[in-house]
């Protein structure tokens, strides 16, 4: 009964999704086999708040819809915009899914104004492999692309063979990649005083991406005196993302919605 009664939330949130507004933008005027795109999820009411998903799927596939699209009522009720990325797999190729959130990051700027959208209150928020992606563009910036905040659940951090995600790190950076690519994608080694303040998440039981990735980038930004927090919850396992069957779901709704509002 109860796994009958989530599914038909699960159905018609889904449902409430596909009724809602939103634009969808491609990001290279090429044409390309994966078409990446952002898809723009506005708020009726705007506090200038933007914040760009990046799903997980180990560098192999998109969960589009549990870790982007059914975080944008819940957002936009905050008054935050929701554009969810829908970034090309690297397919042996480590620099297109940055170049993907590079370029995502450029256009919601472009765009800050038409949006109603501060173009200094842009962050970026990663699931897992999406998780990734998303501090690999907070260590890895210009000062076009640098975001103002991070938000990270269950985020794959490290590509050392002795606690990454190995699937994310085969995909990202090939079988026998050198020890100078390791280190570069290795985010909890890249970080300076110039990397955004961020908000992190796991579940202490995650046997799929250890939650020491994140807690060595917590160290690493405690270290350079960058705003953090962090919260590992008990149980949970990996991949939870907006589900309602993840217990724990009130306490980081909770508190991340308590971060957002005290981000300036």
């Amino acid at each position: 009964m109860k796994k009958l009664l989530l599914s038909l939330i699960a159905s018609f949130v889904s449902l409430c999704i596909s009724a809602q507004h939103y634009q969808e933008i491609a990001l290279w005027q090429k044409t390309y086999e994966d078409n990446p795109v952002i898809k723009v999820f506005l708020p009726e009411k705007s506090n200038g708040k933007a914040i760009i998903a990046c799903p997980g799927g180990g560098y192999q596939g998109l969960a589009i819809e549990k870790e982007g699209t059914r975080f944008a009522p819940w957002l936009n009720e905050q008054g935050i915009a929701l554009i969810v990325l829908k970034y090309r797999m690297p397919k042996g190729d480590h620099e297109i899914p940055l170049s993907d959130a590079q370029q995502a990051i450029k256009i919601v700027r472009q765009y800050a104004k038409e949006w109603n959208i501060d173009p200094n209150k842009v962050g970026i928020m990663g699931f897992s492999a999406g998780g990734h992606l998303a501090s690999t563009l907070s260590t890895h910036f210009n000062k076009e692309t640098r975001p103002d905040f991070q938000i990270l659940f269950y985020p794959v951090i490290t590509m050392d063979k002795s606690y990454t995600h190995g699937g994310s790190r085969k995909n990202l950076l090939g079988e026998n990649p050198s020890d100078e690519l390791v280190k570069l994608y290795s985010n909890e080694l890249q970080v300076t005083s110039e990397t955004p303040k961020a908000f992190i998440l796991f579940s202490n039981d995650d046997k799929v991406v250890p939650s020491l990735n994140g807690v060595n980038y917590y160290l690493a930004l405690q270290k350079n005196k960058i705003s953090a927090e962090i919260h590992i919850y008990p149980t949970g396992g990996h991949g939870w993302g907006f589900n309602d069957d993840f217990i724990y779901k009130p306490q980081w709704t909770e508190a991340l919605k308590k971060w957002l509002e005290l981000e300036k």
